[in-house]
This record gives C-alpha cells, structure tokens and sequence, in this order.
C-alpha cells in the first residue's frame, strides 16, 4: 500500500516539476521571441498618439521586473510637453514599464497594455498664464490616421502604478503650485471601461500646496485611501469614498471634478470634524514637531474647506474657495510651564469668491484665552481688498515672558507686559477717502528680546501708540508713537511720530539713534548669512504734505542728517542687488542732498551727488513720484546686469518677470525700468558694456520719467569714432522695448564698424568689402526683443552717409558688373566724396540716386536692398567721357549672388515685410514679386 501511494506522490511532484519548469521556461523564451516586435510597436504608438518628443534608453520585455505580469520597461524614459512648453519635461522616469497581455501577445501578435509602472519619476505639469498646459500629449483617435496594419497598442489598464516618484503642479492661471516627494501610487480598476470605480492608496512623504506665493502646506505627509467613479466619456471624476491623513489629521472628502475644454469643474468639500486639537497642530510645519512632542495639548478642532465652481482661462471665471477652523476648549501647556494657555477657543472662517483677492472675506468670530490671571480676546473681519469693510476689537494684558513658557516659543526670549484696547468699525477706502472709525492703542513696557542666531538681546523696548478716528474718513485720522525706542548693543534708537489727516498729511516725526544694521540683522536671521551695513539718524521731519506741492517750502521744518553705509538693497524691477557702500544725506525742508553716494550693482559702479525732490510725499502717497537731479560717474556701467531675465542674488522680482524668467529660460529679457523716478542726470561714465558694444567715455544729459530713458546731448568713443546721439527707451514689458535714437558719426572705420558694431553690420551689408573713412547722420526707431536685439521688420527711419575715401575690394557687386561691361577699373573701386541717403521701412533698405566716379565711369545706382539680403537696384553706367551716355542695369538676386542685367529697365521689385506693432511679431517676411513681362524693343547699346 505505500508503495503506490509513494509512487503516485513521486509522480505528481515530477509532474509539477516539469510544469513548474515548463512555465519558467516559456517565461524565460517569451520575452526573447518578441523584443523587437515590442520596441517597434512601443514606437508606433508614440508616432501616432503622441504629439510630443518621447525619448528612452534600453527597452526590455521580462516577466521578473514586475512577476508574474509580462512588461515591456523602457529605462531612462522622458516626455516632453505639449505646445507651448515643448522644450520642457512632463515625465522623466528611471524606469517606465507597461504590462502586457499575454494571450493577445502569444495568438494575435499584438500588444495590448493592461498595466502601467513608473518608478523613480519627476511628473512635472505646468499651466501657463493663458490656461495653457503641457499634458495635452496625447491626440485623440479621430485626429490620428487610420491604423490598417493592426500592430498598434491598445490601452485597456487594470494598474496603474508609481513608486517613489516627485510630482510638480505649477498652474500660474490659478497661482497654485503644489510638490510632492515620495509620491506611492496604486490605482485599481477595469480602466477599459466608460464607467470604472477606481481604487486607490496612495502615500506621500512629503507634501507643499502653496497659493499666490503663500505656503498653507509645508512637508506634510499624506495618506489617501480613495474610491474614485471616473467617467471617461465626460472625463469626470466623483470621488466617492476619500479618506485622507495629513500627519495625524484625518480627513473625509466628497465632490466632483470633471475636465473641460478650456478648464475644470470642480466641487470638493473636506472636512475633519471633532478631532483631538494636537492632531490638528500635527500640520505644523517641520521645525515644530520637537516642540509639539513637548507640549501637553487637549481639546478639539473642526477643519473644513470647500473649493467649487468652474475655472476657463478665455472667459476668466474661476472657482470658489472657503475654509475654516475652529478650535474648543483648548489647552497648551509647554514642559509644565509655571502657567498653560487655557480656554483657547477660536473660530475662523475664510471666503475666497471666484479666487478673486478684491472679493476676500476674512472672519475671525472668536479668539480667547487665559494665560493665569490676564484674559486675552479679539475679533476680526473684514471684507473685499481695496475697499474693505472692517470691525475688528482687540483687548487684553499679557505678559510676555508668562506666554513664551507656556507656549515654549524656542527660538525666541520674550519679556515685557502688553496691553492693548483697540476697537474699529467702517470702511477703508483710499479712493474714496474713508477710513473705519477708530480707537485705541497699544502699549508695550520693559520689552525685551533675544533670538538664538546673536548672542545679545534687544533691550528697554518701549512703545506707546494711540489711534482716533471719529468721524470714519481720511481727514479724521490721528495716529501717534509717543515715544518707541530700545537699546541695542548700547546704542539707544529713539522715534516719535504724530501723523494726522491722510487727506493732507501733517507729520511730525524725530528720529535719533545709531543702528549696526548688519548685526540687528543677526539677532532676526538664520546663522551663516553674511549681511551688513550701519544707520546713524539724527532727524526732524515736520510739516504738511501740501506745503511741498503747493510750494510753500518756507512753511516745511526738515533737517538734519542721515548716514548709511554697507547696506544692500533691491527692487523689484532687477535681478540684483544693489550695494550701498555710503551714503550720507542731509534734509532741507523740501529736498534730500546726497552729499556723498557710492554703490555697486554686480560689476557697475556709480558714484553721485545732488538730491531729491519731496521724498516725505514719495512716501506718503501711494503712487508717489522721486524727483531729482544729479551728477553720476562711473568707472563701468554694465547695461546686460540690468535685463530683467538675467540671473541674479534678487528673489524679490516683479511676478511677471519670475513668470517670464521660468518660460524663456534662455533669454535675457530687456531692461525694465521704475515707473516712480522723474530724475535727471548727468552722467560720466568711462565704459558702458551693453551686447557685446563697449561704450568708452559716454557724458550727456539722462533722462528717467515714467519708466522711460531719454538721452540728451550724449557722447561718446566707439572704434575710435565720436558718436552724438539724442533718443529715448521705453520697455514695454519685460520681453520687449521700443526705442528711438539720432546719431552722428564722423569719420570712422567703415571696416571696423562693419565688424565690431551689429547694428551696422545689418545697416550697410556693403561694408564687408570695402575699407576707408565714412560718416553717418541717421535717425532710427524700432522695437527690441527679448535679447535686448533690434528686431529688424520694426526698424523705421532715414539719413546719409558720407563716404571720405573708401577702397571697395572684392564686392561681388561690382566684380559682377566689370564682368558685363568688360571694364576692369570697375572691379575694384576707389570711391571719395560721395552722400548715399537711405530709407529703412519693413525690413527694407530704399537708396536715393548717388553717382561714382569709376575709372572714367560715372556709375549712377538706386533701388532697394533688404536685411536679408535681396537686392532690387537700377544702375545708369555713365560710359566716358563725363557720363553723358549711359547704359541701363538692372541688378537682381542677393548681396551674395548678384544677378544683372545689361540694357534693361525692368527688375524685381521686393515687397515690404509686414509687422504688427502691438504684439511685436512679423506677420509677414519680405519677398520678391514676379516682374512684369519687357515689352520686346530693339536692342540698344546706349541711351
């Protein structure tokens, strides 16, 4: 009986065995019978379904990269994006693989994806400000030609699936900006379908969700758990079951997304509802968590945020967004501090119609806590920007050192007690004049405070300030300092200030005090950040705004100085920083003298003296204008350091000129100029570098009002040459800029201009044969690109040039012409004393009638050239003695290959280009036009 038992046994393991071995086998052997069958198809349907460069390293078909599933794995995959960022990455991967089914492989020879598997990835979705986004890759069936050869993949997914991937959402239409590390991703369902359930788990390390430049998320990590409908007809999305966690924070989440075809509709509402208040402090950013697990927290909080409605880029309409917390009976107590914060309650709510910031409602309902004895409460709301309805009331006593233990603020020493009664009620309003009715004030005793970063505290600060306003409007406002000072590394800082009136301001402001800036820096900044610079003020500033506008200086009392020195500055408008070596200013009533002022801006230097007009009003009115004069000099003045798109140390850049940094990576912008300056200089500088051009010893009168430059009695050397030039720049945006300039040049080297100067090298094609003496007198306005470069089509102007004594060698013009008329002295032309006057308009170049002097030949040539090189002159061959007789030629062609013709009238006449002014673009490219058929004459040898 055990024997064949036994021998059964050995016979269904030796069977299992050879199918065991079989099946390896087959997995082994598939992969090798269909490589290039999977590479090629793989291709084939990146060709026909993909309207965007993909691009992958080795491809590989193995049933071990992801067992038991069959995958084709393309390593080192990239994709990159649709119009119109097609130069940037979608998806870059280490490895992108896609799993195969098997039986439509094995019998029908043709692939048939179930399964997707990214690892290692960088999914980088942009969306410009027009709405435009870089995904839209894939081209839809009905715009694909029709696939009769049946090898083309289909897409029926059962998986999708991505393991450790960063993901990257850049939307500037909607100013979001969301990045993910270690982004996990496991999608389940019958993707095949119309209709599928998708299931999902998902896992993130760590999450940002920054919104108009604010961080509401930092390095959060996320857990999702998701059953999501997704209707492929609609591409719609309805998220049924959604459970998420943020740290410790769970929440629930509902809505629908549903894409359209210039946006989204969108409705999700999440909530976390009664939940422990430590979970909720758990969102905190990272620097926080020793501090939370140090902290005994109790009560409970309410998370809610909705974001609905539809977003379209061309329309302009835009979604809803709300959120809010509410915190209940809440409790802080850091390490058993002497006194905990108790009876924390909080309720805030934010209402964000239409992501419009004018439309921002801001509700602050209820915020209390006790800290010992000492009650705190406030109440917050307001409603719309520029006009906002407000009523707010804030009212309390705290001492300070009592809240910096129970709240254990580590990074921070506090000390000082702080009272504050302040209640407001009304509308502000600049254009109206209105302001909420007001009063109160806050003060502040004893103060003290000591950062880890700088080992000595800011000491006896004391502040005393009061704010009325009765009467709801500009004219009724009173705010006064009385006084505000501290002690810093023993040197007192004093200020008091009485501001009243916002209609016409009346101001009396003393400010005494010496400030090591580089070291008060220290005590607010991060270690290692190497910053200086020094104030010494010793100033009274007192009168009324209109006494300056009206001219009334004698009733204005500021005086006293100001010194600075080693401070670094910025502005919006330049990608680096400027370097204020020292300054020291003196006020007199009406003006600001800059006795003595040095700086730097990456390697350009300026040196100046004079003042400014009215800086109280620059500051105290909202579109205020700096007004002076001065005398600047400078060893080198730099013009390629100040186009916007330039790298620079300046994070504080213009939105618009960050937005445009990012899609024009490779270009430098133009110059940008502030609107606030009416400033006149006059300038001396030894060298000006700007596109390559060195600019030697340029003096003159300049210009800065209302973000243009005008250029007045300027000079200076360029190959050797004196150059005057009168003009103006106006940048239009930070991509384009329109100029117009008048220059007179006399006696230069045609030959080293032609080499050196671009602009004259595409002006006077000619120059390239030719060597001697000329000058110039033009005038010339256009458009300039993004490269700071004329854009020729725009160019628009006239003048003449006057050739001294210019030997011409080797023009194939006039080797062309010698060749016709059998002269040889034609060849090689000395030419003197002669004014060729010119036209520039669409690209072309039109030249008035000018006669030569060629060995006995009096050579008569007008017509028509363009920057491209097309050519359109008539010529009257003066034949010796004095040119009474002359042949007619025609010269067609291009400077490079000159086509004549002897005994004709009839040429070929070139059309403008057309360009369009308000976008900057050439529509249209100059271009020749079919010559009219000669009437048949008899042949004539002169005229």
């Amino acid at each position: 009986m055990e024997a064949p038992v036994k021998k059964i046994a050995l016979k269904v393991l030796k069977w299992t065995g050879i199918v065991i071995a079989s099946v390896l086998l087959l997995m082994y052997l598939i992969p090798l019978l269909f490589p290039g069958t999977v590479a090629q198809q793989v291709k084939t349907f990146a060709n026909k379904s993909l309207d965007a460069e993909l691009d992958f390293g080795e491809s590989k078909l193995s049933f071990f990269t992801h067992f038991p599933s069959l995958t084709v794995s393309l390593d080192d995959f990239s994709l990159k994006g649709s119009t119109p960022f097609k130069k940037d990455t979608l998806l870059s991967a280490k490895q992108v693989a896609f799993g195969i089914n098997l039986k439509r492989l094995i019998f029908n020879n043709e692939i048939k994806i179930d399964e997707i598997y990214v690892s290692d990835a960088l999914v980088n979705v942009m969306v410009n400000e027009q709405g435009q986004a870089n995904y839209n890759v894939y081209v839809a069936p009905k715009d694909q030609p029709v696939d009769t050869t049946g090898t083309g993949p289909a897409i029926r997914l059962d998986r999708v699936d991505f393991e450790n991937c960063k993901i990257r959402y850049d939307d500037r239409s909607a100013k979001i900006l969301v990045k993910a590390d270690g982004f996990n991703y496991v999608g389940r369902g019958n993707l095949s379908e119309e209709v599928f359930d998708l299931q999902t788990d998902a896992n993130i390390d760590a999450i940002d969700f920054i919104y108009n430049n604010v961080a509401y998320i930092e390095r959060k990590e996320v857990h999702a758990d998701l059953v999501t409908r997704i209707n492929t007809n609609a591409l719609s999305f309805i998220l049924e079951k959604n459970q998420l966690r943020i740290n410790r924070l769970p929440i629930e989440f509902t809505g629908l997304f549903t894409i359209l075809k210039e946006g989204y509709n969108i409705d999700i509402n999440a909530i976390s509802e009664n939940n422990k208040l430590k979970d909720l402090f758990s969102v905190v950013p990272p620097q926080y968590m020793a501090w939370l697990e140090d902290t005994r927290i109790k009560g409970r909080s309410d998370v809610l945020f909705s974001f609905k409605g539809r977003y379209n880029a061309v329309t302009g309409e835009k979604p809803d967004l709300a959120f809010g917390i509410r915190v209940r009976d809440g409790f802080i107590d850091y390490k058993k501090a002497p006194m905990a914060v108790s009876e924390y309650e909080m309720n805030l709510n934010v209402q964000l119609p239409s992501l419009d910031m004018e439309k921002l409602n801001i509700n602050l309902s209820k915020l209390d806590f006790n800290l010992g004895k000492d009650h705190f409460h406030a109440f917050l709301e307001t409603k719309g920007m520029k006009e906002m309805a407000v009523k707010a009331n804030m009212k309390g006593t705290l001492n300070l050192a009592s809240l910096d233990r129970a709240l254990g603020i580590s990074n921070m020493q506090l000390k000082g007690l702080l009272k504050a009664d302040v209640v407001a009620d009304g509308i502000y309003s600049a254009e109206k004049r209105l302001f909420p009715k007001a009063k109160g004030g806050v003060n502040l005793q004893g103060g003290y405070l000591k950062m880890p970063y700088y080992p000595n505290p800011i000491t006896d600060i004391q502040f005393v300030s009061n704010i009325q306003n009765d009467k709801g409007t500009f004219d009724d406002v009173k705010i006064a300092i009385t006084p505000a000072s501290f002690v810093f590394e023993g040197n007192p800082v004093y200020l008091k200030a009485i501001v009243s009136n916002f209609d016409d301001v009346l101001y009396d402001i003393t400010a005494k005090g010496e400030l090591n800036i580089g070291r008060i820096y220290k005590v607010f900044s991060q270690k290692g950040i190497d910053v200086t610079g020094y104030a010494k003020a010793d100033l009274r500033l007192q009168g009324r705004q209109s006494y300056a506008t009206t001219g009334q200086y004698s009733k204005l009392n500021n005086k006293g100085t100001l010194v600075i020195k080693d401070i670094k500055a910025t502005t919006e408008y330049f990608p680096k920083s400027f370097y204020v070596n020292e300054g020291y200013f003196t006020f007199k009533n009406e003006k600001m003298w800059f006795d003595k002022f040095t700086a730097n801006y990456g390697k350009s230097d300026f040196a100046m003296n004079g003042y400014l007009l009215n800086t109280i009003n620059y500051f105290l009115e909202s579109k205020g204008t700096l007004k002076g004069n001065f005398n600047v000099k400078s060893k080198l003045i730099d013009v390629n350091e100040f186009m916007a798109l330039k790298e620079g140390d300046n994070k504080d850049v213009k939105p618009e000129i960050e937005a445009k940094n990012e899609a024009n990576p490779k270009m430098s912008g133009v110059v940008v100029l502030p609107t606030n300056l009416d400033v006149s200089l006059v300038a001396d500088a030894k060298k000006v570098a700007y596109t390559g051009l060195t600019l030697n010893n340029l003096k003159g009168k300049v210009g800065i009002a209302s973000g243009k430059v005008y250029l007045q009695n300027t000079t200076f050397d360029i190959i050797d040459c004196k150059v005057r030039i009168d003009g103006g720049y106006d940048d239009e945006s930070p991509m384009a800029a329109n100029f117009n300039v008048q220059f007179q040049a006399n006696d230069f080297d045609i030959k080293r201009a032609y080499t050196e100067i671009p602009l004259f090298h595409e002006l006077v094609t000619a120059a390239e044969d030719m060597k001697g003496i000329v000058s110039l007198n033009y005038t010339l306005k256009g458009d300039i690109d993004g490269n700071m470069s004329p854009i020729y089509p725009s160019l628009k102007g006239g003048g003449t040039i006057f050739v001294r004594d210019v030997q011409v060698s080797g023009m194939k013009l006039f080797g062309s012409i010698s060749k016709k008329t059998g002269s040889e002295g034609m060849e090689n032309p000395n030419v003197k004393d002669i004014q060729v006057k010119s036209e520039i308009k669409n690209n072309l170049i039109k030249v008035e009638p000018f006669t030569l002097k060629v060995a006995g030949f009096r050579p008569t040539i007008k017509g028509t050239t363009s920057f491209d090189g097309l050519l359109d002159l008539r010529i009257r061959l003066g034949l010796p003695p004095g040119g009474l007789i002359g042949v007619p030629m025609v010269v067609t062609g291009t400077h490079e290959n000159p086509k004549i013709k002897v005994f004709s009238k009839t040429g070929q006449a070139i059309e403008e280009a057309q360009y369009d002014e308000k976008t900057n673009t050439v529509i249209k490219k100059e271009e020749r036009v079919e010559p009219e058929m000669e009437k048949k004459e008899e042949p004539k040898k002169a005229e």
